[in-house]
């Protein structure tokens, strides 16, 4: 038997079939027999949380910020051209020219300001984000269009009252107990009336033509779209747009197509990218994300060191064997690869199972999301765990991305082998004469 183990695995290169089922006996083995399938398991349950958290938080973190992206870009354009330095007469052939730039896909004139929302009776009033927009555009704007819980754009800027109907977010309507119909007054303090005892603020009362719920609570309680002609009367504009907002195929990528809208100009513009108008939010959520990637790759560091504590009680127990495979012709070399895959299956099965937990919990993230909510209120009746206060979000977004799963999967299994390295080349310097002395 023992010249049929030795001639096995003489024939045999690394990692053969006899170390294979050497490793898996020892990795199996209760603890009467000296194994360690108890801190095995421990050190597997470790490592699949640990895999699975990483997941699902950055799943959740791009979700997120995949989210908060679209929701930039698709209410605020991609490129802002300012029409300051721009005389009347040339901001229409000016918008036309830009249109025909290649990757544009389309070229509005708009308005922007700030003013004061309130209702009468309301004890205090909200801060809100006025855009000027031409109907036309504003129905073809999919983040308002497509998004409207009540009302519609039909009689938007047209009609007999269409010049003072006014489209508001479900946060805002919320907040004042607003419906369809209503009227809501604007104020503005960046433009005035005269009046015979000096300037006071401009005011003017609209009604409610339409409401819709973009998602983020931020922007349905502070974004509101008039008409173009009522918002260049509403703050003194003179009958100019502030700015042409320009949208591209591809808003990630907008320096190429920035420095053929400069040529196609003919004349000296200032211009922007939605990048550059939320740049301290795109560097935090960049930030965040990097810095959370670290702190979850440190967490299935520790969670891998369990193998350590393992893997050295194994050799401790196993010394006798180890002692007895040298004598039988087991290389130095054969008794460190029987403890690294000892060691690495645990880390492996352990990713693998991670891997599955994480990406089955961030795809149905949803459900699990209200059922967490429906055991929430059973002992906080009427509150919401994941406030849109709180979060922005209505819903938590999640977004798989194969590649950092991967990479994840990558690394777990790495670390799970590098732990392994200290306890197995102890195995392998373990000296038989002096093992089989001492037992």
């Amino acid at each position: 038997m023992d010249k049929g183990l030795h001639a096995a695995h003489r024939g045999a290169g690394p990692f053969s079939a006899v170390e294979r089922a050497i490793a898996w006996r020892y990795l199996r083995a209760r603890r009467a027999e000296g194994g360690i399938s108890l801190i095995a398991l421990i050190s597997f349950i470790g490592i699949l949380l640990a895999v699975a958290v990483m997941i699902i938080v950055m799943s959740v973190m791009n979700g997120y910020r995949d989210k908060i992206f679209d929701l930039m870009m698709g209410a605020q354009g991609h490129i802002s051209v300012s029409t300051l330095r721009v005389e009347n007469n040339e901001i229409e052939p000016l918008r036309e020219r830009l249109a025909e730039v290649p990757h544009v896909i389309s070229a509005r004139p708009m308005v922007m300001g700030q003013a004061a929302a309130l209702i009468q009776y309301a004890a205090d009033g909200e801060l809100v984000i006025v855009f000027g927009m031409k109907p036309g555009d504003l129905r073809q704007m999919d983040l308002v269009a497509n998004k409207l819980v009540a009302g519609n754009l039909d009689d938007f800027g047209t009609g007999r009252f269409g010049g003072d109907l006014i489209v508001i977010g479900a946060a805002l309507a919320k907040k004042f107990g607003l419906g369809i119909g209503d009227d809501l007054t604007l104020l503005s303090f960046s433009s005035s009336n005269m009046t015979p005892f000096g300037t006071s603020p401009r005011r003017k009362t609209y009604r409610i033509g339409a409401i819709f719920k973009m998602g983020l609570d931020d922007y349905d309680k502070r974004f509101v779209y008039l008409p173009l002609q009522q918002a260049e009367l509403f703050f003194n504009r003179d009958n100019r747009p502030d700015y042409i907002e320009i949208r591209v195929d591809d808003p990630f990528d907008t320096k190429p197509v920035q420095a053929d809208l400069a040529a196609a100009a003919g004349m000296p513009i200032g211009m922007d990218n939605w990048k550059d108008r939320n740049r301290s939010y795109v560097t935090a959520l960049k930030v965040e994300r990097m810095m959370m990637r670290m702190i979850l790759m440190l967490i299935i560091a520790i969670a891998a060191m369990n193998i350590i504590s393992g893997l050295v009680m194994l050799v401790k127990n196993k010394a006798r064997d180890i002692a007895i495979l040298r004598t039988m012709g087991i290389t130095r070399g054969a008794t460190l690869r029987i403890f690294i895959m000892s060691g690495a299956a645990i880390g492996a099965f352990g990713t693998l199972a991670g891997v599955l937990a994480g990406i089955l919990f961030a795809v149905y993230i949803d459900p699990i999301q209200d059922a967490l909510q429906w055991a929430f209120s059973l002992f906080n009746p009427g509150e919401r765990l994941f406030s849109p206060d709180v979060y922005e979000l209505a819903r938590l977004p999640a977004k798989v991305v194969w590649s950092e799963v991967a990479t994840i999967a990558g690394f777990g299994f790495i670390m799970s082998v590098l732990v392994t390295l200290p306890p197995a080349f102890r195995a392998s310097r373990l000296d038989p004469v002096e093992a089989l002395r001492y037992e």
